[in-house]
């Protein structure tokens, strides 16, 4: 099957600080390893329970448990000088319940690091702690820049993905090849939020016009979007731009069918897509639909590779999510291999300013003065299941 990378996309989705890459880290440590607290303890905290489980969730805690594994295949079972234990929690999508949590990790259980955190107001308040409590908290799945803005601290890193990223590559494409007048609907709280703000920014920037935006209630306990996609009907913009995510983005996207938009010369633009949620809605159903992602599980060998044991474990191919918390969970475990301690302020030393390369990451540099990790991105096509020979979706 035909791959092509759209390397201009690329650059101009991320940064164009991104220098050459050095290879992905390893070798002996400079000294040997000792660990603050005796042992290493890394929590995985994210939704296991709502709506972005699939996407994220138990899988997420598999991911990062397969990266302690094969750190110990690779390095020896006393590669960080200590016992590794990897403990997870369901914050349940509440800001509250993630503070709570993060706290407990941090306090009780001598966590060094969290990673994962879907949901933004979630990982904002993880975020916050983590800063109070000096430890790390490497976040993953939650998609707001204010993690690298206003609510930027030393120990928060933003590893995979942001509104900027997904608005500067999906807001451009679309409104340059499908329409320029949008109706922007988006879950109303911090991610969505975010969306709309980066969205409306890249659509106007690129000769597009937001002629309305409107907020859905989140957790959408019905899963009802009818009013919005009715209104779609009426304002009859050229692009429906839904912002919405995992199980809520699903249930759009099949009203969105329902309706009969596209039949109205309403097309859909997709803020956030994970291959879960083409699973979901069927993969004939998204067929076209071009989107923004850090990863996809088909794009080489490297990534076929790890997709492919990842099933074996798990059973599902997975997502950006999921090799993502391995990734971001290998790379801070090198980390502390040459830092020769977990001592958060002698990893976030090692971090700032690192590159690498691994199997997710491409060209990849930890910017010191915010841990905004950038690399490569794509801009990719879902294929009709007729057309696609190794996963559903292919990068343009």
């Amino acid at each position: 099957m035909k791959r092509v990378i759209a390397l201009a996309m690329v650059a101009a989705v991320m940064a164009a600080a991104c220098g050459a890459a050095a290879p992905s880290g390893g070798g002996a440590p400079a000294t040997a390893v000792k660990l603050v607290n005796g042992k290493l303890v890394m929590g995985v905290i994210n939704d296991q329970s709502g709506v972005y489980a699939d996407l994220s969730g138990k899988n997420a805690v598999e991911a990062v448990k397969m990266a302690v594994e094969d750190f110990k295949a690779k390095y020896g079972d006393n590669a960080l000088g200590g016992q590794i234990e990897v403990i997870t929690a369901d914050h349940q999508n509440k800001p509250d319940v993630a503070s709570s949590k993060a706290q407990e990790f941090y306090e009780r259980n001598n966590a060094s690091v969290i990673f994962d955190v879907p949901t933004s107001s979630a990982a904002l308040a993880i975020a916050k702690v983590a800063g109070d409590q000096k430890r790390l908290y490497i976040n993953i799945t939650a998609a707001t820049t204010d993690l690298t803005g206003a609510s930027c601290n030393k120990y928060t890193f933003h590893y995979a993905y942001d509104t900027y990223m997904l608005a500067a590559g999906t807001g451009k494409w679309v409104t340059e090849n499908l329409g320029k007048q949008w109706y922007i609907i988006y879950p109303n709280y911090a991610f969505g939020q975010d969306m709309e703000k980066s969205f409306r920014s890249a659509v106007t920037k690129f000769g597009g016009n937001v002629i309305q935006s409107d907020g859905s209630p989140f957790p959408n306990q019905t899963g009802d979007f009818s009013q919005l996609l009715l209104k779609a009907g009426q304002l009859k913009p050229q692009v429906l731009g839904a912002m919405q995510a995992g199980g809520d983005l699903v249930n759009v996207v099949k009203q969105y069918n329902e309706f009969k938009l596209k039949d109205q010369g309403i097309k859909l633009a997709i803020g956030l897509l994970f291959d879960t949620d083409i699973t979901a809605i069927g993969q004939d159903n998204m067929a076209g639909v071009v989107y923004t992602t850090p990863w996809v599980w088909s794009m080489d060998d490297q990534a076929k590779s790890f997709a492919d044991k990842f099933l074996k474990r798990t059973g599902i191919r997975p997502t950006f999510a999921h090799a993502a918390n391995y990734s971001a969970a290998w790379q801070y475990m090198e980390a502390i291999r040459r830092a020769g301690t977990d001592d958060a302020d002698a990893v976030v030393k090692q971090l700032e300013g690192y590159k690498f390369n691994d199997f997710f990451i491409r060209n990849g540099q930890i910017r010191a003065e915010d841990h905004w990790v950038m690399h490569d991105a794509l801009l990719a096509q879902v294929k009709p299941s007729s057309e696609a020979t190794a996963g559903c979706a292919v990068p343009r």
